[in-house]
């Protein structure tokens, strides 16, 4: 997403993160739980497995210690944008199959081996279908596509391996090969809701949003859910909007327009932008997007109509880059920006297998346009200096529920994160955050294992950074 405001505001915003042991009880009536706390100057230090977070102590009411420990992953480790599954087709009886597969935190390819050995297929089909999961859940994407590969030569129509297989290749960028697992799932499974979620998903990937409506509608009549029916709704609106749309390709696009909004000669030269952009972006990130991207141009009411976006939104990327077009007739400098930092999503999202913080998303993306601090660095360099940043922890998350004046600040610290990293360590290690992400990494082991630093570290180099850049 790109944001829409013009002036910088000095505030900072909580944002509630969880995990386990002592329990820090913050104002706004949330609760983090993390192994242990420690105070350092106006922050409270917390560490959650490897990992460390700051939150302000103006945000804290008080700390209890001791306590039950309960696990929570990161923002950065949810399979997001994907349902959950209950799969209703059989498999093998499972029993403690998870235990032997699963050792100490990763999957045991010895116990998987001695189960293929036997030679019982529906046995086999299952041990690669939890390994799979289990890697699936954990972001190691290639690892999951290989067990799920392995699991499907045993049991090519098991509707619950195809499902999840879909699942993953539409998370991945993958929509097209994801559209024929997934109609495979309901051909083998008819009754199956999740089937019928996931082939949802592939078709609103693939743009095919009137099968996408069908497909969800079924899965709701199968099975109510709250998380399908969002879909549902924010298909139908598209659909709606976007009846009598019109189409134009170029070699990575597909361009879609309603006729009366633009001329022949503007979306030429929008398609133009887009494929410079997409050959840049190819050699400064790296590997492109696997499918052709989706681009949608609306007028600004159609634009809010269909995403709900907040107001100081200026484009969107939520699979489709959607772009508001506000009745100009040609690519300006700034709808120049805009298209360069939507598409630039597209190629992170592809490069970090869709695991990337949103921080670093956003960071990267401003990069991209190529936007810099500018008047906002003396600011930031103050609020840095007396820790009044969002801590980075706390922007792993979506910033569509912030008000323009906290979004401009997190998309200013975004950037001014990113700007330190390539300044002092250059795109390339940039790259690598986002390879160990897709991995399966946590974004600060992605950090450690780059940059050498944690979250408090990366935060007091960035505040150094901006106070010699920008500072008195």
């Amino acid at each position: 997403m790109r944001l829409r405001v013009t002036s910088l505001g000095i505030l900072w915003l909580l944002l509630a993160s969880a995990a386990s042991a002592d329990t820090i009880h913050l104002k706004n009536g949330g609760t983090i739980v993390a192994d242990s706390v420690r105070e350092k100057g106006n922050r409270y230090i917390y560490d959650v497995g490897d990992d460390s977070y700051a939150i302000p102590k103006s945000s804290v009411d008080h700390i209890e210690a001791g306590g039950l420990a309960a696990s929570a992953a990161s923002s950065s480790d949810k399979v997001a944008d994907l349902p959950v599954f209950v799969p209703v087709e059989s498999l093998a009886n499972i029993g403690n199959l998870p235990k032997d597969i699963i050792q100490d935190g990763k999957v045991d390819p010895d116990a998987l081996s001695k189960l293929e050995k036997q030679g019982n297929a529906e046995l086999s089909a299952t041990a690669d279908f939890i390994a799979g999961k289990f890697e699936f859940e954990h972001g190691n994407v290639d690892s999951a596509r290989r067990y799920f590969d392995s699991a499907l030569r045993f049991q090519p129509a098991n509707a619950t391996i195809l499902t999840y297989y879909a699942a993953l290749l539409v998370r991945t960028g993958n929509a097209a090969q994801a559209l024929i697992y997934a109609q495979q799932a309901v051909n083998a499974a008819p009754q199956s809701p999740d089937a019928y979620t996931v082939l949802g998903y592939a078709q609103q990937a693939c743009d095919h949003t009137k099968e996408a409506v069908a497909a969800w509608q079924h899965s709701l009549e199968l099975r109510p859910d709250p998380n399908v029916r969002q879909y549902l709704a924010k298909a139908q609106r598209e659909q709606n909007v976007e009846t009598d749309f019109s189409e134009r390709e170029s070699s990575h696009f597909v361009l879609r327009y309603e006729g009366r909004q633009t001329s022949d000669a503007f979306r030429a030269q929008i398609l133009a932008a887009l494929e410079s952009d997409y050959d840049d972006l190819a050699r400064e990130l790296g590997t492109p997007p696997h499918d052709n991207i989706l681009v949608t141009l609306y007028t600004e009411q159609a634009f809010f109509d269909v995403t709900r976006a907040p107001s100081w939104s200026g484009a969107l990327n939520d699979g489709k880059l959607r772009i508001p077009i506000n009745g100009l007739s040609s690519v300006t400098p700034d709808l120049a920006r805009v298209l360069r930092h939507e598409l630039a999503h597209s190629f992170i999202n592809q490069l970090s297998a869709g695991r990337c913080p949103i921080w670093l998303h956003e960071g990267i993306a401003q990069l991209m346009e190529p936007k810099s601090l500018g008047g906002d660095g003396r600011q930031l360099a103050q609020l840095f200096k007396t820790q009044r940043n969002i801590p980075l922890n706390m922007l792993e998350g979506s910033f569509m529920s912030f008000s323009g004046a906290q979004a401009y600040l997190a998309y200013a610290e975004s950037l001014a994160a990113v700007s330190y990293v390539s300044d002092s360590y250059g795109i390339s290690d940039i790259q690598r955050i986002l390879q160990r992400l897709s991995e399966g990494s946590s974004t600060e082991a992605a950090l450690r294992a780059t940059i050498h630093s944690d979250y408090g570290q990366l935060e007091a180099e960035v505040g150094k950074y901006l106070s010699d850049k920008y500072g008195d």
